[in-house]
C-alpha cells in the first residue's frame, strides 16, 4: 500500500488520485496514519460488507431464528455443537 505525508498528499494530489487504481493510499500525518483515500469501487465494495456489532441480548427473537435457519458453505461441515464453550467476557 503507498503511503504518503499529508502535506505531500495535498500538494500533489492528482498524482496520488490516480494511485488509487493501483490500490489504497494511506495519508500520514507526524508519521501515523490519519486516512485512506480508496478508488470510488473499493468504497463502494467495503460498505455492502460493512457490518454493525451488537450484544446478542440486542437481537429480536426473528433475527435469532433466522442465524439458526442460516446455512455457512464450505469444504467441510460443522455446527454450533463444533464451537468451544468460552465464559463471556467482562466489559
Amino acid at each position: 500500500m503507498a503511503s504518503v505525508p499529508a502535506s505531500e498528499f495535498q500538494k500533489n494530489f492528482g498524482e496520488w488520485h490516480e494511485r488509487i487504481y493501483q490500490g489504497p493510499v494511506e495519508i500520514t500525518r507526524y508519521g501515523r496514519p490519519t486516512a485512506y483515500l480508496v478508488s470510488a469501487e473499493m468504497f463502494q465494495q467495503l460498505w455492502e460488507r460493512f457490518r454493525v456489532n451488537m450484544p446478542v441480548e440486542e437481537l429480536s427473537i426473528g433475527e435469532i431464528e433466522a442465524i439458526m435457519q442460516a446455512e455457512v458453505t464450505g469444504d467441510q461441515p460443522y455446527n454450533l455443537d463444533d464451537l468451544p464453550d468460552e465464559p463471556a467476557k467482562p466489559r
